[in-house]
C-alpha cells in the first residue's frame, strides 16, 4: 500500500504544480490585459474566461495534494479535547465525507461533460472555447483527489486494524499546533 500511496503522492504533488501554474499564468495574462487597457487602450479578450478556467481547474488538480498534507481547513476547537476514539471516528467520517461530496460533483460534472459533447457546447465569448476541454481537465483533477481520497482511507483503515492509532492520525487527522511548529522547524533546516 506504501508504494501505491507514493505514486499518488507524486501524481498528486505535480497536480498541485500544474495546478499552480495554471494560476499563475492566468494572473500574468489578467496582468498583461491590464496593462494594455490601460495604456493602449485595447484588450487580450478572453482573459477573463481563461482565468475563470484556471481558477476551477488549479483548484480540482490541487485538492489531491492538499488531502495528502491534512492542509484542508478544519474546525478542530473542540477536536483536541475529544478522547482518542472519538477522533478517530471523526477523522474518518470526515474523510468519507470529504471524497463522498466530491464523488457526488464528480458523477454530475461527468453529465454535464456528456451534454457538453452531445451538444458540441462552447463558450459564449469571443473565445468560443469547445467546453469539454476545461470540463474533462476539471473532472481529471477530481478523479485524482477521489483516488487519493479512497486510497487515504483503506490505509487509514488499515493502519487502524493493525491498532496503530497514531500512524492513523498521521495519515488522516487534523495537525496540531505542534506538528505544524515541528514542519516549518523542518522546512527552515532544510533551506540551509
Amino acid at each position: 500500500m506504501s508504494c501505491v500511496m507514493s505514486v499518488l503522492a507524486l501524481v498528486a504533488r505535480s497536480g498541485l504544480w500544474f495546478g499552480g501554474g495554471l494560476i499563475l499564468l492566468s494572473a500574468i495574462l489578467i496582468g498583461i490585459d491590464v496593462f494594455l487597457r490601460k495604456v493602449f487602450v485595447i484588450s487580450i479578450g478572453g482573459g477573463d474566461e481563461l482565468a475563470g478556467y484556471a481558477l476551477a481547474i488549479g483548484t480540482a488538480w490541487a485538492l489531491a495534494a492538499t488531502l495528502l498534507d491534512r492542509a484542508h481547513i478544519r474546525i478542530d476547537s473542540l477536536y483536541m479535547l475529544l478522547p482518542g476514539s472519538i477522533r478517530i471516528v471523526l477523522d474518518l467520517a470526515g474523510l468519507v465525507l470529504l471524497v463522498g461530496f466530491f464523488a457526488l460533483v464528480f458523477w454530475h460534472g461527468l453529465g454535464v461533460l456528456e451534454q457538453s459533447w452531445t451538444s458540441n457546447s462552447r463558450s459564449q465569448s469571443a473565445l468560443e472555447t469547445p467546453l469539454i476541454v476545461p470540463q474533462a481537465i476539471w473532472l481529471l483533477g477530481l478523479a485524482l483527489f477521489i483516488l487519493v481520497g479512497v486510497a487515504l482511507c483503506i490505509a487509514a483503515l488499515a493502519r487502524l486494524a493493525r491498532g496503530d492509532r497514531a500512524g492513523m492520525a498521521e495519515l488522516i487527522g487534523t495537525r496540531s499546533a505542534a506538528d505544524e511548529v515541528a514542519e516549518e522547524v523542518r522546512a527552515m533546516e532544510r533551506r540551509r
